[in-house]
């Protein structure tokens, strides 16, 4: 078996970008935090971050599927198998967050 590239390899800057900013989010609502913000306010903040988390992760999933498991099923086995059984753990992972 042919291990194969991240899914995400294409749109690795992008995910780079994203992440970065999410990541700006979170210090930022640890100030507001430090800052003793009114609560609304960092409870919004928490929001927007949640979300943009959830963004990336839809847009991992859906680069995974067009790749890695796509890439499976063209091949056939038992890593096709393994591959949607993993997809399908992902999206209730997903769900449950």
């Amino acid at each position: 078996m042919v291990p194969s590239m991240p899914g995400y390899e294409m749109n690795k800057d992008d995910l780079l970008r994203r992440l970065g900013r999410i990541e700006g989010q979170v210090r930022g609502i640890a100030q507001m935090v430090e800052a003793d913000r009114y609560c609304i306010d960092v409870l919004t903040q928490i929001s927007a971050a949640t979300k943009a988390l959830q963004s990336v992760a839809v847009g991992m999933f859906d680069d995974h599927l067009r790749h890695c498991v796509a890439d499976a099923v063209a091949a056939g086995g038992a890593d096709a198998d393994r591959k949607l059984t993993e997809a399908t753990a992902a999206v209730e992972r997903l769900l449950k967050s």
